[in-house]
Order: structure tokens, then sequence, then C-alpha cells
């Protein structure tokens, strides 16, 4: 099974959040709902601070809890391409897969009652482009394609300060961190 994922380069992002923005713009969602996030870490002392962003939508995980936690299989792994999509139908709202995400990444729309999250812009994918987060990224930071390909170009780290360990989901992430 060919497994699609994620790269994302920290060294290149710049945290402007025109991913998170194209992600929100692209699923229609309201205030509050955001399926791909920046979050902002900063670290160091003067006169050495520094700002660190990490983009972080669904990992697609080889092992999702989201998926095995879920009571009624609205959340299920595509076996094409990997892929953890979400059958709104099915959900009940009982948001056990935002409490099962090591990640944080499922979100909870109280206008629908429902939960929601990444899809990795399948519709796109399947016409050949690519998710709404990836070409929207100004400097390039985000890359979508098969995980073990982007792995053999960036490398296997999927493990930075302020993430779970890699080894509770393993993610299809790979991330290419800032030098100290």
């Amino acid at each position: 099974m060919t497994q699609i994922g994620f790269h994302y380069d920290m060294s290149t992002c710049i945290g402007c959040r025109a991913c998170q923005i194209a992600c929100k713009d692209k699923n229609n969602l309201k205030v509050g709902v955001i399926y791909r996030q920046v979050y902002d870490r900063e670290s160091g002392v003067f006169p050495n601070p520094r700002i660190d962003h990490l983009s972080l939508g669904c990992n697609h995980c080889a092992n999702p809890k989201c998926t095995k936690n879920c009571p009624t299989g609205a959340l299920y792994k595509q076996d094409k391409d990997g892929v953890v999509l979400h059958n709104k139908e099915k959900c009940i709202g009982c948001k056990m897969c935002l409490w099962s995400c090591p990640y944080g990444v499922p979100q909870y729309n109280e206008e629908e009652g429902k939960a929601g999250k990444c899809d990795l812009c399948v519709d796109l994918l399947a016409k050949g482009e690519e998710p709404a987060c990836v070409t929207t990224c100004v400097m390039r930071s985000l890359h979508v394609g098969e995980i073990e390909e982007l792995r053999k170009q960036y490398g296997n780290a999927a493990d930075v300060k302020g993430l779970p360990s890699s080894e509770m989901t393993h993610p299809s992430l790979c991330i290419t961190t800032k030098k100290k």
C-alpha cells in the first residue's frame, strides 16, 4: 500500500499562517475550528533568542489512534493511499477522536455537533493537484507525496520538541528542523 504524507521544513517556515488560512478557507471552517494549525515556540535567552514555527495538520498515521477509538467507524484509513478520512454521516459527535489523537488534530464543530479533520484535500489529490496548505505556502515549507519517497529525500525525523513520540502512532510525516 502506498502511504501519502507530509514533509515540513521548519528551517524555512516564517510562521505566516498562509497554510492555516488556506485550509480554513478550502474547508469553509467556522471561527474556532482549525484543521491545520501553526504553533510558535520561543526559546533561548538574550542575546540568542529563537522562535520556531510548527505547522501541523493530520499526520495520516500508520497506526492512527483516532480510527481505533472511533465507536462508529466514522474515522477510517483509506486503503489505496493511507489517508485517514472522516465520514460526517457516521459521526455521532462523541469526541473520542479528539481525546485519542496525541497531536490534537481532530476538531469539534459545536454548530454541527460533529468532529472534523484534515483529509489531505483528497478531492484535489484526485485531480492531480496538491493540498491547499501546500500550494499556498509562500516559503515552500510543506510538501506532500509518498512518505517513503519524502523520507528518502528529506530524512526520517518526525520527533521535535513539543510533539509526542512518533512511536505512538507512526505519523506519515518527516520534518526538517532548524540548525541549532
